[in-house]
């Protein structure tokens, strides 16, 4: 069976690509407004861009339900204060980050409204989240418009971690951060792992 991605609706192309790109770890992304509004909101398309100097990447998809056809907060924010920082999400923070994940107006924190604590960041405006076991400082290197998306791609300046989740030698220790992964419209967290010799 095969598909070509040009005769299909969008909505399907996403069922296809978010069901075989799994497990994907959830950026919970921290940012500010000008006027100072805080946002929260996840995002799966995740991952490392570059390890030096160290860069994160996210992709934001447009406003969707009775936001559809504007511009999320997260990429409006980032793209006029340049700054934001990831939050890592272990499986006991999923319900607040999937109540953070609903369509709210731009002037709502987040933060309360997910019933999580904002903390002051060392070198950017946007707070991090306190109960996150891990929270990186990012400051935007560049945005680029790929299709309906926006990638954006942000410099880390701060790593914090939670030392019950430091194993010493800049490693983390997994099985006590239990990272939340994204399949589809499920999640799963982290069960058993193993090692393969090369």
């Amino acid at each position: 069976m095969e598909f070509n991605p040009e005769e299909l609706e969008e909505k399907q192309v996403y069922k296809l690509l978010s069901g075989s790109v799994v497990p994907r770890p959830i950026a919970w992304v921290s940012t500010i407004s000008e006027s100072g509004d805080m946002n929260l909101a996840p995002f799966s398309f995740f991952s490392v861009a570059s390890r030096n100097p160290p860069m994160l990447s996210i992709s934001v998809g447009p406003g969707v339900g009775e936001r559809e056809g504007t511009e999320k907060d997260t990429l409006v924010n980032i793209r006029g204060q340049k700054e934001f920082v990831i939050n890592v999400v272990p499986a006991f923070l999923g319900n607040k980050m999937q109540k953070s994940a609903e369509n709210l107006p731009s002037s709502v924190n987040e933060f309360e409204a997910a019933g999580v604590t904002a903390v002051d960041s060392v070198v950017v405006r946007p707070k991090r989240v306190k109960e996150a076991p891990i929270q990186m400082e990012c400051r935007l290197e560049q945005i680029i418009k790929l299709g309906s998306d926006h990638l954006i791609i942000g410099r880390m300046l701060r790593y914090h971690i939670d030392e019950e989740y430091y194993l010493g030698n800049y490693k983390i220790n997994l099985d006590r951060l239990q990272p939340l992964g994204r399949l589809a419209g499920n999640y799963s967290e982290m069960g058993d792992y193993f090692y393969l010799p090369r």
